[in-house]
């Protein structure tokens, strides 16, 4: 028989903005919603249609809870996991947020010194590891690490002291020792790893406030108790751990797909009945370029949201029956531009949430005029609702709230309506013949060519002044790209200063293990000898000349 041994629980604030323990932290919530809605379905898999309602996740996050402390996991003490998404996974995450400990999920794309500087910032002394990811960590510096608990299949050899999960994690008995103190809202739950471009990976300190207004009622209203929420992103992003904790706050639901797969997504849909979904990128692209069926809205789905807003995101609605709303966010910060229901100005990201401000500025800090691109800074009037800093960063933490607010580190214009346009990353725009161009932009338009399956802008020098614009592409599986038709196709799409002057055709763009392109590595090599040069083969693109009248 498994037991709870009930803690001390200390006053609850007064403070409005504030929601009581049982609406924001793991253990409450998890105790509220078995007792108010046992019956329920929290989570239901796609691979095989298994369903777990509240009543009995309370009782696998009590015994997974249970064989955490037996291996010594206590209050406040850092775990690090690395494992791609299963049920192990979500049973690991509640059930250390259950103890008040804090989860440190990582990429499983981690190797090498990479992986190194993850371990030595988690301060875990007890990783959850993937059987067939152990070996990745001989050889290393395990830093704080004295335990390995491995799932999947069994190791014979590991370099730490290891045991399987099936032998300390499903215990039949066993009481759970009371908490050392009350678990508060404002608590760390996890610390979740930003990759790194151009430096080494952050930890961003997460509360439960933190990850709660990141995607919570206020953030995203138009998620509600009543929504199954599909989670096919790695539970080790913010997008995929994010939506299950505030589907959870919500007493709600979420579908557990494997991973994104265009030739399978509505099969998944109705399988599971979900009715919220994120597209991230080129994902609602493949799903429009799919055929059109009769029954394309015959699904359960009603809410879409499509980072970044497509250019079809009307015809996309209509299509398959849904609302597509848009919104920009980072693992920092917690949703502060959140769109309508089916924008309709194109390549906004929406306006400034309630409970939040935004402004745009130059390097000083300074405000800039509207229409003019300058970095986004936020802050929140609810405590404790975006990162709590970098952990074991301090420069870094210092550098990004400098005078009070969260830099972001990205580049937007805002309209005389509020509307805010990402424009790029602060450090990724380009300057051609003194006009800035958004590299974000640029690859846009680049990829709307059906043979284009990725692109990244970057400037490289000019023989002339300032810099000339190469764009870096990889095709369509089956497909070959020609870039003299690529030009063809974007220079009635585009400014003739923002059309690329250099094409470079990759098998792949180099990326970080969380998939972002390197685009310093892009830069770094510059214009290559198999780069085509439309200057080279004379394409020159002037700009129109206009008659003053007489």
């Amino acid at each position: 028989m498994l037991t709870v041994e009930d803690s001390p629980v200390a006053p609850e604030t007064t403070d409005p903005r504030v929601p009581p323990r049982n609406g924001v932290v793991t253990r409450y919530l998890i105790d509220r919603w078995a007792e108010e809605r046992p019956d329920k379905v929290f989570v239901k898999f796609d691979d095989n249609g298994e369903e777990w309602d509240y009543r009995s996740l309370r009782e696998k996050i009590v015994q997974t809870a249970l064989g955490l402390q037996n291996l010594g996991v206590a209050q406040g003490d850092h775990v690090l996991v690395w494992m791609p998404n299963c049920r192990e996974q979500i049973r690991i995450f509640f059930a250390l947020n259950y103890l008040g400990a804090v989860y440190v999920p990582i990429n499983t794309a981690y190797k090498g010194k990479l992986l190194e500087h993850v371990i030595d910032v988690s301060d875990a002394k007890l990783a959850v590891v993937e059987s067939s990811l152990v070996e990745r960590m001989e050889g290393l510096d395990l830093a704080a690490l004295d335990q390995i608990l491995v799932t999947g299949g069994r190791v014979d050899k590991a370099p730490l002291p290891h045991k399987h999960y099936a032998e300390v994690m499903e215990p039949e008995s066993g009481t759970l020792k009371p908490l050392a103190r009350t678990i508060e809202p404002w608590d760390p739950m996890a610390i979740i790893f930003t990759s790194g471009t151009t430096g080494p990976s952050k930890g961003v300190l997460t509360s439960y406030l933190h990850l709660f207004s990141n995607a919570g009622p206020e953030s995203w209203p138009f998620v509600t108790e009543d929504d199954r929420y599909m989670i096919n992103a790695p539970m080790f992003h913010i997008g995929g751990m994010g939506p299950m904790f505030c589907l959870l706050a919500r007493g709600a639901s979420i579908a557990v797909v494997d991973r994104f797969d265009t030739a399978t997504y509505w099969d998944s849909v109705r399988n599971t009945g979900a009715t919220v979904a994120f597209l991230l990128g080129v994902m609602a692209s493949f799903l429009e370029k799919q055929p059109a069926g009769e029954d394309d809205t015959k699904n359960p789905l009603r809410t879409v949201l499509m980072v970044p807003l497509a250019s079809n995101a009307e015809g996309f609605a209509k299509r398959f029956g849904v609302d597509v709303y848009t919104i920009f966010n980072m693992t920092e910060v917690s949703s502060p531009i959140v769109s309508e229901p089916n924008p309709t100005v194109r390549g906004s990201c929406g306006k400034a949430r309630p409970g939040v401000e935004v402004r745009l500025v130059d390097e000083n800090d300074c405000e800039v005029p509207v229409g003019v691109m300058g970095e986004m800074i936020i802050r929140t009037d609810r405590p404790w609702a975006m990162n709590s800093g970098y952990h074991k960063m301090p420069e870094a933490t210092a550098k990004a709230w400098r005078n009070g607010w969260f830099h972001s580190g990205d580049a937007f214009i805002r309209d005389e309506e509020g509307n805010y346009f990402f424009t790029d990353r602060m450090k990724d725009s380009i300057r051609r013949r003194g006009e800035n161009i958004s590299s974000f932009e640029v690859e846009s338009e680049v990829l709307a060519h059906p043979d284009v399956f990725e692109a990244a802008a970057v400037a490289v020098d000019s023989e002339h002044s300032e810099d000339d614009v190469l764009i870096c592409v990889a095709p369509v599986a089956d497909k070959e790209i020609d870039p003299g038709a690529l030009i063809d196709f974007l220079k009635d799409r585009m400014a003739y200063f923002m059309v690329p002057r250099y094409v470079r055709v990759m098998e792949s763009l180099p990326k970080t293990p969380s998939a972002k392109v390197l685009k310093h590595e892009l830069r770094r090599e510059g214009v290559t000898p198999e780069t085509w040069d439309r200057e080279a083969e004379g394409r020159s693109i002037k700009g129109e000349r206009f008659r003053t009248p007489a």
